[in-house]
């Protein structure tokens, strides 16, 4: 962990009660963030519930104008329109937003930040500062090292993320479905997904363009390209939602300028911010999304010489999209703050 400015702020968390906002306010605690005063917020149907923060018990206040008065930092996950109409509110009134939705990501003014790769871009901050993507986050995490020591020109990426980087309502309907089918009967309707997720791979994370691109496939590449200044980076992407609770898996063949070996790959990813290593070639040692639940690094194992392009590296690329995808990374903004 940073050595943090223990000078205490005044937080807000905006979607205190959802997946990530939980997983903020974990991460907080856990990092002994200097919280002078915490100011948990949700919409109306949210309001009144409580919970124990360092200690103390805290109850969930329903946003409004004056929500962020005298907040100096402000930690969004509340879905891009309610995004849109609170930051700037919460920008106006002094707080600076450290935001999960997609509302900011590619704006032209605000930021889109991983600590491990481009944080001297927090300076560049109008108030809002934005949270990548979570499959985003741990891909770039893996590449940036990579990229510094040999220039990536082009990354494919195949994504399996968790059903949880979809909300609550997901977790419910996995383990619904998976009840279901262990009790030989079909799955129920999805509400949350066009197909029941139990037992299955859904090719599906967002909506479909007019060239059959997802929304997820189009954040990898756009997002991408924006954090590691790359703005001509070829991105290959297919993402995939899978039946699996917590936990992201990524299989990333990466193409460089100049030649890299597995070996030299290793050796810069050990030696790198926020990633374990876990890989031996030719045994059961790699990455899996159970083991990284719960985690903060970004997993690295399957290191490998690709198959089909003369000169790139095959891996396989794991993290908890609830931690680094989400709520450690904005707690590692506010520590940069």
């Amino acid at each position: 962990m940073p050595d943090v400015n223990k000078t205490p702020k005044k937080v807000a968390v905006l979607g205190a009660t959802g997946l990530v906002g939980r997983e903020m306010l974990k991460v907080l605690e856990q990092r002994n963030f200097p919280v002078s005063e915490l100011v948990p917020l949700a919409s109306e149907r949210s309001a009144g519930r409580t919970f124990e923060f360092n200690g103390k018990t805290h109850t969930v206040r329903a946003v409004d104008d004056d929500s962020f008065e005298g907040v100096e930092v402000a930690l969004f996950s509340a879905g891009a329109s309610t995004s849109r109409r609170w930051a700037p509110i919460a920008a106006a009134a002094g707080a600076i937003v450290i935001d999960n939705s997609s509302a900011w990501r590619m704006d032209t003014v605000a930021p889109l930040v991983v600590p491990e790769v481009n944080p001297e871009d927090i300076k560049l901050h109008k108030g809002i500062i934005a949270n990548p993507n979570c499959s985003t986050i741990q891909a770039v995490v893996a590449l940036y090292p990579l990229h510094k020591k040999a220039g990536l020109n082009y990354v494919a990426i195949s994504t399996y993320q968790s059903v949880s980087g979809t909300g609550q309502e997901a977790l419910k309907t996995l383990e619904s479905g998976s009840r279901d089918i262990l009790a030989g009967n079909e799955p129920s309707s999805s509400l949350v997904y066009p197909h029941p997720i139990a037992f299955d791979l859904l090719p599906h994370i967002g909506p479909f363009d007019e060239y059959g691109i997802s929304e997820e496939e189009w954040k990898m590449v756009r997002e991408s390209r924006k954090i590691m200044h790359l703005p001509n980076l070829r991105v290959s992407c297919t993402a995939v939602r899978a039946p699996i609770f917590r936990g992201h898996g990524e299989s990333v063949v990466a193409s460089f300028d100049k030649p890299i070996t597995p070996d030299e790959v290793r050796k810069i990813l050990n030696e790198s911010p926020g990633i374990e290593v876990q890989d031996n070639p030719g045994s059961s040692i790699y990455p899996r999304p159970m083991y990284a639940a719960g985690k903060d690094p970004v997993y690295v194992g399957r290191i490998r010489k690709d198959t089909g392009i003369q000169g790139a590296i095959a891996m396989w690329v794991v993290s908890d999209n609830l931690r680094k995808g989400a709520a450690l990374n904005a707690v590692q903004i506010a520590e940069l703050l």
